[in-house]
């Protein structure tokens, strides 16, 4: 009857006017409620309803319709392009004898199903933390999401689930290798001729707890003022052969892994706290650099010598009662004469090296350091403030001469080693960075504040300046550190080549300079190292840096959770300005807490938050900057996502 009515048809072809749809592609952005958005490539947002959130997760990449009807956008998702799971970590639930898994990331507010094995309920159990893979997505045709569960992390029990939790994130080791005593430990004589230097009387200077033990220090006068250091490193070396069991797993792990509470190593604890380890009063192997240091405190290259050696550690020192005793702080002090003048030499040594590096190097400000006191069930009871002492000095002046002595010798014998560089400015900063000194009337040329002599020439005039502010905003500049096979200058310490070779029992990196001076010892030709094994080494950096700061957040909150933080006025240092809000670092505990604009200025359209600048202004005139001091209160703790909001008062 109505079916070829006119009227009908002519307002049907009037609706079909004001409809019409476009596709888009982009990453789905979850909210604390339960709607989302989808963000294109562009960065344009696009609102996301319930319905449609339940089809995906957090990060998917996704491809959608939009569909304008009466001047609205309605976005319906259509395809799955890149799930955000794959491989994940979650946490297992049950619920009348179904499992499912909570995805570690808070984002992923997702109920995902796991698989059901014989005995399963024997295997896991409530609260397990799980490795799992998404096998199900909804966006492929499936009801459910559903996860095959491939590993067992950790019970919610242990104490230290948190820890292991975090190491399995970042695909890092848990636990020290395992080894065969009988087979994979044995000592290599490497066929040199090792000096015996037991009768000499070196020290060691650590921390009080430290087991791992890879350096030891003698020291005397020479004549004319000069004076002879002889730093002895443990050698681990003499016990690990290249591309054997040990070695591999060393290569693979690249670093010990160093967190609150304890750590993992790098090789077993057999090696890194027994055999290598220059424990007072036992006779270990070591790799040794003789130095001599005139009365100006230059090294002088060519008296320089690298051998192999047995030495025998006389005394194991802190660096508090080394610091105390050099300052005429407290009751402890030396043992004996002798040792005592020779922590009375140490100390001019590091003070002639450290001078001599101002002058013709560079020096960087020192940072505070933080130490988390945790105890034995994973509760953090206190964290201080860690200054540098003289102790810490002595030891740091040390090995940085005999870092520096490695870089030449590898340099000029091998041209290739394991180089620590620095490049100075990342190239996409360098033109802004050059255009930002213009306003302080420093000018310099984009190509040269990226040579050794330009960025030394750039840090002597910041010093001299002492403007915090000036200062804070170039360090955000700068690259990050890397690795080189290749001799390359490190522009932030101010040398043409740094190469580290006095942590080999907690760096892998050290290892392989260390068999690469035994090859100039030895006067053997000896391959290049692989890219591929530098690759390794910044990879495992980065990820247990990453593992460290997160395990760091953690526990920040929870130690500012248990105690009573009302009306507690802390100083909070402004490390870096967004759009939304200020980032800052308490100077008291370190902890990193986060300002929102609302609390800074109660009209948004009033403030601008510059970020390249490190500012932010209010009605054009400047009110923060990064490296200022603010008085700030916390008024909220999310342990969850691991986030502390503070207040300016």
């Amino acid at each position: 009857m109505f079916y070829n009515n006119p009227l009908l048809i002519k307002l049907k072809k009037k609706l079909e006017k004001k409809i019409s749809t476009v596709e888009i592609e982009g990453t789905v952005k979850s909210t604390k409620k339960e709607f989302g958005f989808l963000e294109t490539n562009s960065h344009k947002f696009y609102f996301l309803s319930p319905k449609e959130m339940k089809k995906v997760m957090h990060g998917d990449k996704v491809k959608a319709e939009i569909i304008f009807k009466n001047n609205k956008e309605i976005v319906f998702i259509r395809k799955l392009l890149a799930p955000s799971l794959k491989k994940f970590i979650g946490r297992i639930k049950k619920k009348k004898n179904i499992f499912y898994i909570i995805p570690e990331n808070l984002l992923i507010k997702r109920t995902i199903f796991c698989n059901k094995k014989n005995n399963m309920s024997k295997m896991f159990k409530e609260g397990d933390w799980v490795i799992a893979k998404l096998i199900q997505h909804k966006l492929n045709g499936y009801k459910v999401f559903f996860a095959e569960l491939l590993e067992f992390i950790v019970n919610s029990n242990n104490p230290f689930y948190l820890w292991s939790v975090i190491l399995s994130k970042y695909n890092l080791k848990k636990k020290e290798p395992s080894i065969d005593i009988k087979e994979d430990i044995e000592f290599i004589s490497d066929e040199l001729n090792r000096k015996d230097l037991t009768n000499l009387e070196f020290i060691t200077i650590d921390n009080d707890n430290t087991k791992d033990i890879d350096d030891a220090l003698f020291i005397q006068k020479e004549e004319s003022n000069k004076i002879k250091l002889i730093v002895a490193i443990a050698d681990p070396t003499s016990y690990i052969l290249a591309g054997s069991k040990l070695d591999k797993s060393a290569e693979k792990r690249a670093f010990t892994s160093y967190l609150p509470g304890f750590n993992i190593p790098m090789l077993p604890r057999l090696l890194s706290e027994n055999l290598c380890s220059l424990c007072p009063n036992k006779k270990r192997p070591a790799l040794v650099c003789e130095i001599i240091i005139s009365q100006d405190g230059n090294i002088l290259e060519k008296k320089t010598k690298f051998f192999t050696a047995w030495i025998k550690s006389k005394k194991q020192l802190t660096y508090l009662n080394v610091s105390n005793w050099l300052n005429n702080i407290g009751s402890w002090k030396p043992s004996s004469d002798s040792i005592a003048k020779k922590l009375i030499l140490l100390k001019k040594f590091s003070l002639l090296r450290l001078n001599w590096r101002k002058k013709n190097n560079l020096v960087f400000k020192e940072r505070l350091e933080y130490r988390f006191q945790v105890n034995n069930i994973g509760e953090i009871i206190n964290i201080y403030i860690e200054p540098r002492k003289i102790g810490n000095r002595i030891v740091e002046e040390a090995m940085i001469a005999a870092n520096i002595c490695a870089a030449n010798i590898l340099s000029k014998k091998l041209g290739f080693g394991i180089y620590n560089t620095h490049v100075g400015f990342d190239l996409k900063n360098t033109k802004f960075t050059v255009k930002f000194l213009k306003k302080y009337g420093i000018f310099f040329d984009s190509k040269k504040i990226n040579t050794l002599k330009g960025f030394k020439k750039l840090y002597l005039i910041i010093n001299k300046l002492s403007d915090n502010y000036l200062e804070a905003r170039i360090r955000k500049f700068q690259a990050f550190g890397k690795i080189s096979i290749l001799p390359k200058p490190h522009l932030a310490l101010g040398l043409e080549a740094y190469a580290t070779w006095t942590s080999p029992i907690r760096k892998y990196g050290d290892i392989l300079n260390h068999r690469l001076i035994k090859s100039i010892i030895k006067e053997e030709t000896v391959k290049k190292p692989k890219k591929s094994i530098l690759i390794k080494i910044n990879e495992q950096r980065r990820k247990n840096k990453m593992a460290e700061k997160e395990i760091q957040n953690w526990l920040y909150v929870n130690f500012l959770k248990k105690i009573d933080e009302k009306d507690k006025i802390y100083s909070a240092e402004i490390i870096d300005i967004y759009k939304n809000g200020i980032k800052a670092r308490i100077i008291e505990n370190g902890a990193y807490v986060f300002i929102p604009l609302f609390f800074l200025h109660s009209k948004k359209n009033e403030v601008v938050c510059n970020k390249e600048y490190g500012i932010i202004e209010v009605l054009t005139h400047i009110f923060y900057r990064i490296s200022d001091i603010l008085s700030v209160t916390i008024v909220d703790i999310q342990i969850d996502k691991k986030n502390i909001i503070a207040c300016p008062i």
